[in-house]
């Protein structure tokens, strides 16, 4: 048995004017994903825990078939794992965004996706001014960067998620509790620090935002998580994401993380490149896992057409080569699910559950539907627990 799960990250949305008022995926040609729909079991999953965040480090462990509230204890300990930082006893590491801040506003979450090389240089001046013995900042990807505090148990803070507050004043979400005016003097002193910096100069005279502050948030100490051949008895798993966050979680994990040339974890994503390498994964692999950014991308910065394109590239170039492979190789299950909602309305993930498809050469139901939201709502299939979908996934789909 082959197993196979496709994550189009933020898929989920609301009906939006500039696409007739249809969602992104109800506007979006995706036959290849209507007819596993049609041909599966169709439904919705809550991935979001009761009383916790909807972000993707969440999401994607219950995705990934963890309970969430067992085992997580923030966003940038799993990032720290993909960058290879080690997080040891009581440290605890915090994302570090670069934005864009325009007077007494978080403009934009991701400094207008800054580029990496851009941003090595930033970070790399932030760690020179802030950094010591007990602060060390690493840069990572686009606007993806961490901090790592070594006196962990001297901060207990609250943060806000960057791309909640865009557009907004952030003085109110600056970071609050024990230890947070050494975080909230970084934030501030760093927009001194960057704003005529020579790489910010060259944005601004190309037309470009400013990557000008840092923003902190999503710590924590390093999680401990049971590896996925032990809870699933010698299954061999693999990840293939353009972002530190999933590739983290692969390494929690213990699965193989799969580097894929030309996936950025953008719009110009290499999504026939994930798919080959996906398939060639599948050669010594028993589950792969393939996640896509794009959407969450076009969700965050409003763009309900580009989310739309990314949706039918996600069909045409993953789902139809993996799927025709599986189908082709011998027995075989899958599932298609988003993490989370990031309707391009609201810029940011909310927690509804998400539509999910599950299909294989065992599956016998058939929802006749196609791959939507109202559609996945309409089928009565409501899935309260969202980590027991890999479960079923494995053992199959009665086995709960």
């Amino acid at each position: 048995m082959k197993y196979a799960v496709i994550v189009p990250d933020g898929l989920g949305d609301w009906p939006v004017p500039e696409l007739g008022e249809k969602t992104p995926l109800e506007a979006a040609r995706t036959p290849n994903l209507d007819r596993l729909a049609q041909e599966g079991i169709l439904g919705t999953l809550k991935t979001v825990p009761d009383g916790m965040v909807p972000g993707s480090d969440v999401c994607g462990l219950s995705l990934m078939g963890y309970d969430p509230r067992t085992c997580y204890t923030g966003r940038a300990p799993l990032e720290a794992a993909s960058l290879g930082i080690p997080v040891e006893g009581k440290q605890k590491v915090f994302r570090t965004n670069l934005v864009t801040a325009r007077g007494d506003r978080l403009e934009d979450y991701s400094a207008g996706h800054v580029t990496t090389e851009e941003a090595k240089e930033l970070i790399e001046a932030v760690q020179k001014k802030f950094g010591s013995k007990d602060f060390q900042f690493f840069p990572g990807k686009m606007y993806r960067h961490l901090l790592l505090c070594r006196r962990g148990e001297d901060f207990e803070v609250e943060t806000a998620q960057p791309h909640d507050i865009q557009g907004q004043k952030f003085e109110p979400f600056l970071p609050k509790g024990k230890g947070s005016e050494v975080f909230r003097n970084f934030i501030l002193e760093s927009r001194k620090l960057l704003e005529n910096h020579p790489v910010n100069q060259k944005r601004e005279k190309e037309g470009k935002s400013k990557a000008n502050m840092i923003w902190l948030w999503g710590g924590g100490v390093r999680p401990e998580i049971e590896p996925f051949h032990e809870k699933f008895k010698g299954v061999r798993g693999g990840v293939i994401s353009a972002v530190d966050l999933l590739q983290g979680l692969g390494h929690y994990l213990g699965w193989k993380v799969i580097h894929v040339p030309g996936a950025t974890g953008y719009f110009d994503t290499d999504y026939d490149a994930k798919a080959r390498y996906a398939i060639n994964a599948l050669k010594e692999l028993d589950l792969i896992f393939v996640h896509v950014e794009a959407t969450d991308e076009a969700g965050h910065s409003g763009l309900a057409l580009e989310k739309k394109k990314a949706i039918e590239r996600i069909d045409e170039a993953i789902v139809a080569p993996l799927t025709d492979h599986l189908r082709k190789r011998g027995p075989y299950r899958l599932f298609v699910a988003p993490d989370h909602f990031t309707p391009t309305a609201k810029k940011t993930h909310i927690a509804d559950p998400v539509p999910f498809i599950f299909s294989g050469s065992d599956v016998k139901i058939r929802s006749g539907k196609n791959y939507t939201e109202a559609d996945a709502r309409s089928t009565g299939i409501q899935l309260e627990k969202g980590h027991l979908l890999m479960r079923r996934l494995i053992r199959g789909w009665d086995a709960v």
